[in-house]
């Protein structure tokens, strides 16, 4: 598992993960109450990338970039 400092790195790397493999490719969000940090994980089984945060203005960066990777997901373009 590689965590990624910059949310920018991070965005780039995991989309081009799930352009490489997207049937295989998966992620999940974790939210810790008592750290008050967010976890962003997306994995396809061979690469692990990971991204921690703790300030409020990443909270929106990755619900947008969730949004757009939802949208690639559902899209007959696979």
């Amino acid at each position: 598992m590689t965590f990624v400092p910059n949310w920018e790195e991070f965005e780039k790397a995991a989309e081009m993960l799930y352009l490489q493999d997207p049937i295989n490719t998966r992620y999940s969000v974790k939210y810790s109450h008592s750290k008050g940090a967010f976890n962003v994980k997306i994995t396809d089984n061979k690469k692990c990338l990971q991204y921690k945060t703790e300030v409020q203005q990443d909270v929106r960066k990755i619900d947008k970039f969730m949004s757009n990777l939802l949208r690639h997901m559902a899209s007959n373009d696979n």
